[in-house]
């Protein structure tokens, strides 16, 4: 990739691919299909979870099945130096499942699940009565047409 770092190589990028398809595939198995011995394999792993670039081993959870059907993105502006505040209050709510600071129309975005609209209102109506927050917007999903993803990416990696 011209004019960035590569921090992973092919066999690195081989291997998380691998892992996608089956996260609970056995090392040596993994080293049999990557054709390199499991000493080899063990160690890259271990290279790309320290790094970071591996961050879990945990199960993909589907959201519906799991009785939360609704999702929104909602788009927080806080108040000056009330952002510490919020995002522990925002911590503590199990329906946030993801708070990212952001440029641009608003300082915070959040990802919201619920098990309703009625619900969703409530925990809405929870999470924005936090006296940090002056303004916000929200966005409920209708469709989700690509998942959060990574494979793709990853793929570029290889050679």
């Amino acid at each position: 990739m011209p004019g960035s770092p590569r921090s992973i190589d092919d066999l690195d990028a081989r291997l998380i691919v691998e892992l996608q398809k089956e996260p609970r595939l056995g090392v040596m198995e993994l080293a049999r299909r990557l054709g390199v011995a499991r000493g080899t394999a063990n160690a890259r792993l271990e290279k790309l979870r320290r790094s970071g670039v591996i961050r879990g081993f945990g199960p993909d959870i589907g959201l519906d099945p799991l009785g939360y059907p609704v999702m929104a993105f909602t788009t927080l502006e806080v108040n000056q130096g009330r952002t510490e505040e919020l995002l522990e209050r925002l911590g503590s709510v199990p329906e946030v499942l993801e708070v990212h600071t952001i440029a641009g129309q608003g300082d915070l975005l959040i990802r919201v699940v619920a098990r309703s609209n009625e619900h969703l209102f409530a925990v809405l109506e929870d999470v924005l009565s936090a006296p940090a927050i002056s303004r916000t917007s929200t966005a409920i999903v209708l469709a989700e047409h690509i998942g959060y993803r990574t494979g793709p990416l990853v793929e570029t990696f290889q050679e």
